[in-house]
């Protein structure tokens, strides 16, 4: 049996959150403590204090040596200078970043030789429970580190492992992908609201087909048989569905996705 997890995280925003309330929700019977540090806004940190069983810190190195698990989850450009500080207080503990862009090999280059570390890619839906969460392991996590991530991950839905080079290529399909979609989902309501429909009306009404396609999507495994589905040989939807082709909707998403990933890996 596992035993009782002491985290530290460092940096308080709302993947933070995510994953703190999925474990408080999922695993406390596995969490001897979690420990929150976000140098520089003290509400933010009596907020999670105030709504999560945690305890928090203005100085993360003093707790860092008490730490089985260190989460690293602030923004890609804070890591080096965090990791320089880290190293100086790492014994044995297991590091794991959220941030974009920056797998195992990143931190291993930047830490101490031997530290079992991995990356996590998590999206959105991870503060209702349900991303679909990539993550990658170093060379040193061993079954325990394993055991000690898979709490992370069930705490905030599913997840997939896969090599570093593989979930830096992915980020843009499961991490930027559902501003892709909200940005669909805008564009719908707009042209329903053109057509006289009050907002609300009209976000009910994008909100539910959204939802329900995703439903059938799920049960059925492929997008295609559904698209030929609803689409009738010469119909309306056929019609609209030649607007999208003739304008190259399929290669726009593709540059979308090369461009997200290359912003991702600081190019």
């Amino acid at each position: 049996m596992m035993k009782k997890q002491t985290l530290l995280f460092i940096g308080a925003g709302r993947m933070a959150e995510a994953i703190i309330g999925g474990l408080v929700r999922n695993s406390k019977e596995y969490i001897e403590k979690i420990i929150v540090s976000n140098t520089g806004n003290i509400e933010r940190l009596n907020a999670l204090k105030h709504k999560y069983p945690v305890q928090t810190a203005d100085n993360w190195k003093q707790d860092a040596e008490k730490a089985d698990v260190i989460v690293l989850a602030m923004p890609p450009s804070a890591h080096d200078s965090i990791l320089k500080e880290l190293s100086d207080v790492l014994t044995h503990q297991f590091v794991v970043t959220i941030a974009a862009g920056i797998g195992p090999s990143y931190l291993e280059e930047r830490l101490p030789e031997y530290t079992p570390a991995a990356w996590i890619m998590p999206n959105t839906s991870a503060t209702i429970g349900e991303s679909i969460s990539l993550y990658a392991v170093g060379k040193s996590v061993k079954p325990k580190h394993r055991e000690a991530l898979q709490l992370i991950l069930d705490g905030i839905g599913q997840s997939e492992e896969f090599t570093e080079d593989q979930v830096h290529n992915l980020t843009a399909v499961t991490g930027s992908a559902p501003a892709f979609l909200y940005y669909f989902a805008e564009t719908l309501i707009e042209a329903a609201k053109d057509m006289g429909i009050q907002e609300e009306r009209a976000k009910k009404l994008v909100i539910q087909m959204i939802y329900g396609s995703s439903r059938m999507l799920e049960q059925e495994k492929s997008p295609s048989a559904l698209r030929e589905q609803v689409t009738t040989p010469g119909g309306a939807t056929a019609e609209g569905l030649k607007v999208l082709y003739e304008n190259h909707m399929a290669e726009m998403m593709k540059k979308a996705i090369a461009a997200t990933n290359k912003k991702a890996r600081g190019n």
